[in-house]
Order: C-alpha cells, then sequence, then structure tokens
C-alpha cells in the first residue's frame, strides 16, 4: 500500500463528515437533553403548581423531560436572578409572576436584573382572578355597602397581604389609587397567615388570588366583594368585577409566564414558543388550570414582552402613592 493512503483516506474521512454537517459529532437540535423550570417560589404554592402542570405537558411537547426547581426567597428575585444570569440556551427557563417580572421591579432598590432586558419573555400561560373578600362579620354583603362603609370611615378597616411590596399588596393599593379609599395595610409572611386572620376576623379583609380565598369563600368564611379579571369568575357568578363597579382599567388579576435568559437564539425561541403554546392547547392542561380557578393566556413573545413592560411602568405609579419600598 502506498505510504500516503492512510492519510488521503483519513482526509476524505473527514471531508465525509464535514460535508454531512458534522453530525456525528456536532450538538443535536434542541432540545437533545432535559430542560429545568425554575419556579422561584417554595413547593406548593401556586406558582409551584402552575408549573408543574406546565412542566408534564412541556416536556411531551419537546420530547425532553422539563425538571421543576423551587429556588424560593427575596419575593421571588432568587429563582428569577439564577435565570437572568444561566446561559441564553433554552435549557434553563422561569416560572415568571406578576410579582418577579412586575411588582418587583417597581418596589426592590436594588434588583439585581432588569425585569425586562434581562430576560426573553415566551409566552403568558395563565391569569388567576383577583378577588376583594371581608370577613364574615363584616358588616357588609355587597361591592356598594362594602365602599359606602370604607368611604364614610378612611382610614377605620385594615387589609391583610402576604407581605410588603408582594403582588397581593400591589394590587390592593392600586386599588385605593383608583377608588379613594383609605385602608390601613397589614402585611404578613405569607398568603397562609394573612388569610387566617382574615378568616378569624383579626383583619378586615385580603385582597388575594381566587385561587387561594375560593376555599374560604366556599365555606363561608370569607365573603367577595368584587373580582379583578376581564369578565365575571364562573365559580362566583354574581360577584361583580371591578369594571362593574366603574374601575375600568381594574381588569386583569395575576399572571404567570415563561421566560428564558435575555440573548436566547431566534431558533430556540421559535421551538419554546411552539411546544409551549401545544401544551396550553391540550385538553387535559386547561381542565387542570380551570380546577386551580386560572384560565390559559397564549400571547406571542412581542405581546408579553409588551405586557411586561407596561405592568412594571403601572406598579412603578402604584409604588409612587403608597410611597412603597423593599429591601
Amino acid at each position: 500500500m502506498n505510504r500516503r493512503q492512510p492519510l488521503v483516506l483519513a482526509t476524505a474521512f473527514a471531508a465525509a463528515l464535514l460535508g454531512l454537517g458534522g453530525a456525528a459529532f456536532a450538538q443535536g437540535a434542541f432540545p437533545d437533553k432535559p430542560v429545568k423550570l425554575i419556579v422561584p417560589f417554595p413547593p406548593g404554592g401556586t406558582s409551584d403548581i402552575t408549573g408543574r402542570i406546565l412542566a408534564e405537558a412541556l416536556g411531551k411537547e419537546l420530547g425532553q423531560p422539563v425538571v421543576v426547581e423551587n429556588k424560593g426567597g427575596a419575593g421571588g428575585t432568587i429563582g428569577a436572578r439564577f435565570v437572568a444570569d444561566a446561559k441564553p440556551d433554552g435549557y434553563t427557563l422561569l416560572l415568571g409572576t406578576s410579582s418577579t417580572n412586575g411588582t418587583n421591579s417597581a418596589v426592590y432598590k436594588n434588583l439585581p436584573f432588569d425585569g425586562v432586558k434581562s430576560f426573553t419573555p415566551i409566552t403568558r400561560i395563565v391569569t388567576v382572578p383577583g378577588v376583594l373578600s371581608v370577613t364574615a362579620s363584616f358588616p357588609a354583603r355587597s361591592y356598594a355597602e362594602f365602599y359606602k362603609l370604607a368611604k364614610e370611615s378612611p382610614g377605620k378597616f385594615s387589609y391583610a397581604s402576604s407581605g410588603n411590596g408582594g403582588a397581593t399588596h400591589m394590587a390592593m393599593e392600586y386599588y385605593k389609587s383608583l377608588s379613594g379609599l383609605r385602608i390601613v395595610h397589614v402585611p404578613y409572611r405569607g398568603t397562609g397567615p394573612a388569610l387566617n386572620d382574615v378568616v378569624g376576623g383579626q383583619v378586615q379583609m385580603i385582597f388575594d388570588t381566587l385561587a387561594s380565598s375560593y376555599p374560604h369563600i366556599k365555606a363561608g368564611t370569607l365573603i367577595p366583594m368584587a373580582v379583578a379579571a376581564p369578565q365575571r369568575a364562573g365559580e362566583l357568578p354574581d360577584v361583580p368585577t371591578f369594571v362593574e363597579t366603574g374601575l375600568k382599567t381594574f381588569n386583569e388579576g395575576f399572571w404567570n409566564g415563561v421566560l428564558a435568559p435575555a440573548g436566547l437564539p431566534p431558533e430556540v425561541l421559535k421551538t419554546l414558543h411552539g411546544a409551549v403554546i401545544r401544551a396550553l392547547r391540550t385538553q387535559s392542561v386547561k381542565d387542570r388550570y380551570a380546577a386551580t380557578g386560572a384560565l390559559v393566556v397564549e400571547d406571542t413573545p412581542e405581546a408579553f414582552t409588551a405586557l411586561i413592560t407596561a405592568d412594571i411602568a403601572k406598579w412603578k405609579k402604584v409604588a409612587a402613592f403608597g410611597k412603597i419600598t423593599a429591601d
């Protein structure tokens, strides 16, 4: 054999591989390994449930497992920062919320990321109506009665929230800015303790998600006054929306969405967006979200980006109105 023949054969083999795009050794098309979905709150809460429902269905659409990792703390900022700092390759996603990419940008003085620029928004996945409820002993059974009492007695009544600067706190302050009512804020360390004290009568009212409040409403220990949603909630057909009470801009509840780090390649964004949308259109997913009081929503990445931008601007105005800051 000619001494040069092995070299020629090796060169020809390498050229053949290059001609095939190096498929034998190149990284496969996205995704070729499991995807992480970071839930920036502890297990068991509304966001965690929302994320796990999506993760199961999304994994089937992507053909790879989608693994939920809980990274709670600091109102969701720890988990959100983890994603903002991650490699923008599509393998680390954020289950974003109205607080992580909304209210936090308005109240935290030194937020370690930008709620818009540090991420690639993919789509909202659900919205959850907010509901203003009063304790069972409160002397009002309709929104009109509630408003009249609160208006006539500024500063007399108080409301509980899950914590200073959180989404439910900010939503109630937004309501106060629109309605002109003076109601005292009592912050708690979490939704559970806040609800318990309203149910027990220590605090008169709470603005919270319908998902958290509904069991108490159903039991008669909370009385709903109005809901923040585009239309009346199916679970509460006799309870008016805030729009019906005259507050025309108070028509949205709380949202969850999927985001990736900034700089996500367009082809990966397209793959992820398509897979999430297909997952959301699965009837079992719609049914499971409906059981939590959530409504499935589909956005384009552009529409989701615009929503977050508008939300942050709104919450900054609310924070200035209520002189609200968080460490």
